[in-house]
């Protein structure tokens, strides 16, 4: 997959608590919420996570699968 991205996030799934995410340079990673930013951060510290020129979402922008601890 061709982009221009620095990050593109998968579509939202329903059976885990993880997204895909595509760190330019690096590949695909399974992220959960908490480790996203950090994640991104350390590959480009400047990235603003909240511009869609540089992190594409496919679907639902922010938004992480439902999970609840204790949950396989």
């Amino acid at each position: 997959m061709e982009t221009t991205h620095k990050v593109d996030v998968a579509p939202l799934g329903s059976d885990h608590r993880y997204r895909r995410v595509h760190i330019q340079g690096m590949g695909w990673e399974e992220l959960e919420r908490e480790e996203f930013e950090p994640r991104v951060r350390r590959a480009f510290p400047d990235i603003d996570v909240s511009d869609p020129d540089q992190v594409h979402w496919a679907d639902h922008p922010g938004e992480w699968p439902r999970w609840q601890p204790g949950e396989a």
